[in-house]
């Protein structure tokens, strides 16, 4: 029983066979898919998200902008994901944060749009899910100025920062979520941080379409693959993929509620 913990199922990619691509997940074992509902704010990207949360009773979704496109955060879309917040399978805010590195959005307007977000995240008593490259500092900063004393803490998704970052986000109570990144050969690095953290704090997703893992690389991703991730994280705390599968959902289960 494998856990999705982050996926962008709606994309206009799986347009053609996304009956078929949940029905391969569901096959591979995969239990719960979360659906993140922030890819294309103007092409409703989030009631996307929440059709398929009503469609599937595995499928569960989330709300927020991505640092890409925080320009857009203005009083009406706050409002707006406010009210897409209350939909009753809705279980976190994000993916929001800072991206240095492809600074589509000025700095200071990402900085601005992250902590409004984790103001209406507060509001909304969700945890949040954090997207962060390039701009480890501000993250740290940011969350423990605006967020640790919430007691809600959230996950960072995707995750291929630093060790230090990684141990910083959990001692604030966040969960670390590895992607298909860990399978590359490249990531030796981010391996060797994902090998030094207590499994138990750990989360698996595809953030599929993209960062197929190996033997996938260069194809569409898919929930069906988080697998690899799996499989990748039992070698490295040389341990089964299912005692990877068994702690990584039950760690999900409890910080959700589900």
């Amino acid at each position: 029983m494998f856990i999705d913990s982050h996926a962008h199922i709606d994309f206009y990619s799986y347009d053609a066979d996304r009956k078929e691509m949940i029905q391969r997940a569901c096959d591979a074992g995969v239990d719960i898919i979360v659906a993140i509902g922030n890819g294309d704010v103007a092409k409703n990207s989030h009631e996307k998200a929440q059709a398929l949360a009503d469609e599937y009773p595995f499928v569960y979704t989330t709300v927020g902008l991505h640092p890409h496109d925080a320009s857009l955060l203005d009083d009406v879309l706050a409002s707006r994901l406010t009210e897409l917040s209350k939909h009753p399978k809705v279980i976190g805010w994000g993916e929001i944060g800072l991206d240095y590195y492809y600074d589509h959005s000025p700095q200071e307007v990402q900085q601005t749009a992250f902590i409004k977000q984790l103001a209406l995240a507060r509001e909304r008593q969700l945890p949040v899910i954090i997207h962060t490259r390039d701009a480890e500092e501000d993250t740290k900063k940011i969350l423990r100025e605006h967020w640790l004393d919430t007691g809600l803490a959230g996950i960072f998704h995707c995750f291929t920062g630093s060790y230090d970052l990684a141990m910083a986000a959990v001692e604030m109570g966040f969960l670390i979520s590895f992607s298909g990144v860990i399978t590359f050969k490249k990531s030796k690095e981010l391996r060797d941080t994902a090998a030094r953290l207590p499994l138990d704090k750990l989360l698996i997703e595809t953030d599929c379409p993209y960062l197929a893992p190996e033997p996938f690389r260069g194809k569409r991703n898919e929930p069906a693959w988080v697998r690899e991730t799996a499989r990748q994280l039992a070698e490295l705390h040389n341990t089964t993929i299912e005692e990877v599968a068994k702690t990584t959902s039950n760690t999900f289960r409890k910080f959700f509620n589900l």
